[in-house]
Formats: C-alpha cells, structure tokens, sequence
C-alpha cells in the first residue's frame, strides 16, 4: 500500500463506486472484453480467488486459473520467475498469490504484463486492504475513524496493509492482541513517524465502547512455525453476544475471513455484523483495480 498516495487510493474507491452496479449485477459491462486475467494462487484461497474470477466474468473478461499448484509445473521444479514469463505471454494481467515475501515484487520484474499482489506471504495483501477501505467508506467514513484491529497481528498481512492506508486519513488506531502476536515494532514506528495515534491493549472488553470499527482477524494457525505456540494463543479474543452489550451503537465489525471462533455465529444477525457484505465489496473493488491496471480506465 505503501506504492499509492491518499488521491490514488480515493480514484480507486471512486471508480469502485461507479462498477458497482455492474458488481451487483443490476448493470452489464464488456471493459475487459478481449482481456485475459490469469489467476495464480500458490496458496489456498476462496474469497480472493474467486472474486477477482467474478469481477473478471462481471467486466466480460476471460480468466485462465492455474488451479492447483500439484498439477502444475512447479511441481517439476519450475521457478516462479519462468512460471511469470511463461504465463506472461498468455494473459493481459496476472494475479499472483504466493507463500514467500516480498514474491509479487520478485515477479513483476520478470512479467511483461500487469502483476497484482493477491498476497505475498506474511507481508502484505493491498487488495484486501482496497476492500476494506471501500468497506469502511460505504458503512462508516474513514477521515478521523477510530479503528480497533484485533487478533493476529504479527502474522496477519491484511492489518499491516491497512494500517499504512489508514494513516493517510488521520485514524486512531487501537491494536488488540495476545503479546505473542503483537503488531511488528517496524510497522508501529511507520505510524507513529505519521503522527498516528496507537494505542495497545489485550482486552477487547476494555476498548469495545470507545471503537467505530472492529478489524477482527483470525489466528492463523499455518503462519507459526511452532504448533504449540498456536495452541495458546488460537482463543485468546473472541466477540460474542455478551460483548457486545457495551458496544457504540454504530459499530462495524469486519473481518476479511475466513473465521475459526473469534466471532461468534450469534453476532452474525446483528446490526453490527458487516464481514459477509465486505466480501462482496471484493468484487467492485477488484473490477477496479482490474480496469485500471489493464487500462481500460485511465
């Protein structure tokens, strides 16, 4: 996120805006007629994946999935770096989620077309954090917000993207974690250079009344190298019913998912609940960010 200022960040919004109703199927579009988007997710994916499938199909794009990764020639020993220029001569535009850092800047300077980071290891994920800014935007505002992020916030990519974005509108941000997941101490000093307010604590309790957006993210048990390490932490946070009751009124939850049990099922039927409509702010978000990269909106 770090590559967009504030006025690109609002262009992609706005442009978002406009596509929804193509998103929610109430209008029709052929942008990316003649466009190939091809799809490669070296990591498991459903929202992701699928939902730029979806804005590729709603846009009249054509998609080439790699599907998966054991039927592929990586598994002959193939290199990501050939694997881009190979594919680089098949698509317009390439979606490219891989387990190691930094692996979408690796592999734009070996494609010949467009690379979008579907996520690149325990880094980054700047569609999800496009996402949930227009989440945000559409269910809140974003200039001044008072943001909790809550859970994983070592490992989890989607929190340290967002945080840099949100910086850039004045947010006070208050992280939420065990200490074994604090938020990284590098990504803690971006902000504060920013003027940011930070605030930490390990109660949800103490913090629920005072927040406008709850960030709740999933301890990921794949990200540690050490199991029993998860096993501690993987309950630590959860939002429940009882919670709650001592919640600002307008409050929004969100959650870029899946969910194991930091969100309990009952919160689901609340007003409060946003997480299933900020999945589907991942289709006009992505059709966005597709029309732009391809050029087919300037």
């Amino acid at each position: 996120m770090k590559d967009f200022s504030r006025k690109e960040i609002d262009y992609v919004l706005d442009t978002a805006e406009k596509l929804e109703p193509v998103a929610r199927g109430e209008e029709r579009s052929r942008l990316l007629d003649g466009k190939i988007i091809a799809l490669l997710f070296f990591e498991p994916s459903t929202r992701t994946r699928l939902s730029f499938e979806a804005a590729a199909q709603r846009l009249g794009g054509q998609v080439l999935n790699l599907g998966s990764v054991e039927a592929s020639s990586v598994m002959k020993g193939e290199n990501l770096a050939d694997t881009i220029r190979v594919i680089s001569k098949y698509a317009d535009l390439i979606v490219l989620r891989h387990p190691l850092d930094g692996s979408a800047r690796m592999a734009a300077e070996f494609a010949s077309v467009p690379i979008i980071n579907g996520g690149d290891g325990s880094l980054h994920h700047p569609t999800q954090t496009f996402l949930d800014l227009y989440t945000i935007r559409r269910e809140s505002h974003l200039e001044g917000l008072k943001i909790a992020m809550a859970g994983d916030l070592k490992y989890g990519r989607t929190v340290h993207s967002l945080c840099h974005a949100l910086s850039l509108y004045g947010a006070e941000i208050t992280l939420v974690s065990p200490p074994e997941l604090r938020m990284p101490q590098e990504i803690i000093r971006d902000l504060q250079k920013n003027k940011i307010r930070i605030r930490e604590t390990t109660s949800l309790e103490e913090i629920i009344g005072d927040v406008e957006v709850l960030y709740m993210t999933r301890v990921q048990r794949e990200r540690f190298p050490d199991p029993e390490e998860y096993e501690k932490v993987k309950n630590r946070l959860r939002v429940t019913g009882d919670l709650l009751k001592n919640a600002d009124p307008n409050l929004k939850i969100l959650h870029p998912l899946p969910r194991v049990n930091e969100i309990s099922p009952e919160v689901d039927s609340t007003p409060y609940a946003c997480y299933f409509e900020q999945a589907f702010y991942g289709v006009p978000t992505r059709m966005a960010l597709l029309a732009l990269a391809t050029g087919v909106i300037e």
